[in-house]
C-alpha cells in the first residue's frame, strides 16, 4: 500500500510499504477514507524535533473498519469509524477518569497518512459513525480524530462556563476549533489571538467576538483592554511556544484558567509568578475518546462545522504540498484522499 514517509526535515515521500494486519486480538484494520496533515507534525517537518531515520507519518484518520481481532466486539468491518490519535482501552482507571489519552496501555498513532493502518486497542479507541452519514460531513468527522477534540479539551481544562470571557491563543486548526468549543460551552465573549486575515474570518464565522492582533506583551495588554483591565476567565493556549505559554498565563484574571495543549517546545514557567497569580493551570494530549460520541453527534446534528478548518485537499500521493502549503501558512490544514 502507499504511505507517507518523513527522510529528513522537509523530506516528505509517498513509498509502498507491507500492508498492515490483525497481530493481535485487540486490533483492528481500517481503511483510510480521510486523513491529513497536523500542525505538530510540522516540528519534524522544520527540524525542531529530530528525524533521525525514516519514519511514517500521520495521526488522524477516519475509515471503513476491513478486519477485527478476536476480542474487538464493539465495531465490525464495513462500519465508517473514528479513533482518537491515542489509543485506550477504555477499562483502565485512568480511562475510567475521562483520561484516555493517558491509558496504560496507550500508544500514539504514527502511522495514518496512508491507505490502511493498524489500530491498536480498536475495542476501546474506534468509535463507529452512524450509518447514513453524508460524505460531505467527513471533512467534521476527521477533525474529531484530533484538532477538535483538542480544542475541545483546551476548552474544558480552562474552565469555559456559560457566560465566560475566553481567549483562544493561536489560529491554527486547533486553535479555530476551540473557538468553536468555547462558543458551545457557552462563553459570551471569545477572543482569537490572530494576525492571519483569513484565520480572523474563520475565527469570527466559529464564534469569535474580538480578534486580537497583537502578541506578547502588546496582546496581554490589548486583552486587558478588552476585559476592563481584570483578564480572561479562561484562555485556551493552542500554540506550544514559550511566547503562546507567557501571553496565555499573563492574559488569565486571578483565579482563571489555562487550558494548554499545543505540545510544549522550550516552555519554562516560572513557578513563583504562577504561584502568586492563582491561574490555574491543566493541559496534556487531548483525551479526545472521551468526547467521540458527542461531538460526533455535534457534527451529524449540524451545530459545529469544524472540518472548514480544510482549506486545502490533496490525493495522498501529492502530501508533500500539504506540508509546505502549511509550513508557508498557505494552508490552515491539509486534508489528504487516499
Amino acid at each position: 500500500m502507499r504511505a507517507t514517509i518523513i527522510h529528513a526535515p522537509g523530506d516528505i515521500r509517498v513509498e509502498n510499504v507491507p500492508e498492515p494486519s490483525v497481530t493481535a486480538p485487540t486490533d483492528a484494520v481500517v481503511r483510510t477514507v480521510a486523513t491529513c496533515v497536523c500542525g505538530s507534525d510540522l516540528w519534524a517537518y522544520r527540524g525542531i524535533e529530530p528525524v533521525d531515520e525514516p519514519r511514517p507519518m500521520g495521526h488522524e484518520y477516519v475509515g471503513v473498519v476491513e478486519e477485527t481481532g478476536d476480542d474487538v466486539t464493539s465495531v465490525r468491518p464495513g462500519q465508517l469509524v473514528i479513533g482518537s490519535f491515542a489509543t485506550s482501552d477504555n477499562t483502565c482507571p485512568n480511562c475510567r477518569a475521562g483520561y484516555q489519552s493517558a491509558c496504560v496501555n496507550r500508544e500514539f498513532m504514527s502511522t495514518c497518512q496512508a491507505e490502511r493502518i493498524r489500530v491498536p486497542q480498536a475495542e476501546g479507541t474506534l468509535v463507529a459513525v452512524p450509518d447514513g452519514a453524508a460524505d460531505e460531513l467527513l471533512p467534521s468527522l476527521l477533525t474529531l480524530s484530533d484538532v477538535m477534540g483538542t480544542g475541545w479539551y483546551a476548552a474544558l481544562a480552562a474552565e469555559v462556563r456559560p457566560g465566560a470571557t475566553a481567549v483562544v491563543v493561536g489560529d491554527g486548526a486547533v486553535g479555530l476549533c476551540g473557538v468553536i468549543a468555547a462558543r458551545e460551552l457557552g462563553a459570551e465573549r471569545v477572543v482569537a489571538m490572530s494576525r492571519h486575515e483569513t484565520r480572523q474570518k474563520l475565527a469570527e464565522e466559529f464564534g469569535a467576538t474580538d480578534i486580537v492582533a497583537e502578541r506578547g506583551e502588546e496582546g496581554v495588554a490589548r486583552v486587558r483592554d478588552l476585559t476592563d483591565g481584570v483578564g480572561a476567565d479562561s484562555v485556551l493556549e493552542c500554540v506550544g511556544t514559550a511566547e503562546s505559554m507567557s501571553q496565555a498565563l499573563r492574559s488569565t484574571r486571578p483565579g482563571g484558567n489555562v487550558g494548554f495543549v499545543g505540545l510544549p517546545h522550550g516552555v519554562r514557567i516560572d513557578g513563583q509568578e504562577l504561584f502568586l497569580s492563582h491561574v490555574g493551570l491543566r493541559g496534556g494530549p487531548a483525551p479526545v475518546r472521551a468526547y467521540l460520541p458527542d461531538l460526533i453527534q455535534r457534527v451529524l446534528d449540524g451545530r459545529i462545522d469544524p472540518g472548514r478548518v480544510f482549506d486545502l485537499t490533496l490525493p495522498l500521493e501529492e502530501v508533500a504540498e500539504g506540508y509546505r502549503a502549511m509550513d508557508e501558512r498557505r494552508a490552515i490544514k491539509a486534508l489528504l484522499r487516499p
